[in-house]
Formats: C-alpha cells, structure tokens, sequence
C-alpha cells in the first residue's frame, strides 16, 4: 500500500459541520462530475441535522477524505451520499463509512437502508453486496448522462420477513 493511501487507522471519523461543505464539494466534483452535488444542495442537507439527517466526514491529517450521509425516517433510512478520495480508495474506509451509516440507522430503529448507485459504479457495487445490499429495481436513464441507476436494500436486523 502506497504512503498516500494509509490505512483506515488513520482516519478519523467526525459529524460533518458547515465548514466541511468546501472540501465535501471539492470531492463531489471530482468523484461524480456527471451529477455533483452544489454547496447549496450540501447546505440544504446539513439543515436536517439531526432530526432527519445524518452526516460524518472522514479526516486524515486535517484533511477531508470521505464523507457519507443518511436520511433517517424510521422505519426507512436512505443512503444519500458516500463517497472516498481517489488517493483514499481500497483502503477499506468506504466500508467504514458505510458501516458507520448502517450503526446509525439502526440506532435510531430503522428496519431497512436503501440507496442509488450507478449501474456502471463497479467498486461502489461491490461494496454494497459485500455489506450485504441487494439490488431491489433498476431506474432507467436516472442520472443525467442516461446511465441507469440501480436500487439497492439492505434489511437491518429485527426486520421481518415480509419487511
């Protein structure tokens, strides 16, 4: 493992705060350039904190290196962002992060987790499943590049059968 990458130790995991939102966007555009998300939009989401959010940060050495967020309305939470440097990707802090969501979903009693990926985000897919995330639908055409997105659940423990 390269210098640069580090290892999830390193990391330290912190509720998100309106001075994060620069660097959070900063990654936004270089990670998804097809549909970044605006300050505005990041802004708007830290409004709902805690009552219906739920945002951390992932920081190494003062620098913001991940970040994730929820929408939390029991019995339903919906991952609404994750995502990792480039210089911080394979190291394991995307599962951290999303683990992270999940602790806090289910403290709050939520029964099941869903989100968005792109159908063509491998490494994101691969994360999901190995989570335990199922694909439930596929949305055509979702984003603005027409790249279909699929849904995925994930069912938190002391959710039934029929869910």
């Amino acid at each position: 493992m390269s210098p640069q990458v580090g290892t999830p130790d390193d990391v330290v995991l912190r509720p998100m705060r309106w001075w994060d939102t620069a660097a959070v966007h900063d990654l936004e555009r270089d990670l998804f350039p097809r549909d970044p998300w605006s300050v505005q939009a990041l802004w708007s989401e830290l409004a709902g904190v805690p009552e219906t959010r739920w945002y951390l940060v992932a920081v190494r050495g003062g620098v913001v290196v991940g970040y994730a967020g929820v929408l939390l309305s029991p019995p339903e939470a919906d991952v609404q962002t994750l995502a990792v440097a480039a210089a911080a990707q394979h190291s394991g802090l995307g599962g951290r992060l999303l683990a992270a969501l999940v602790a806090e979903a289910r403290r709050r009693g939520c029964r099941s987790m869903m989100l968005e990926v792109g159908a063509d985000n491998e490494a994101a897919l691969r994360l999901y499943r190995r989570s335990g995330f199922e694909a439930v639908a596929r949305r055509s055409r979702y984003y603005p590049d027409g790249t279909d997105a699929l849904v995925m659940r994930l069912r938190l423990a002391g959710e039934d059968a029929d869910g």
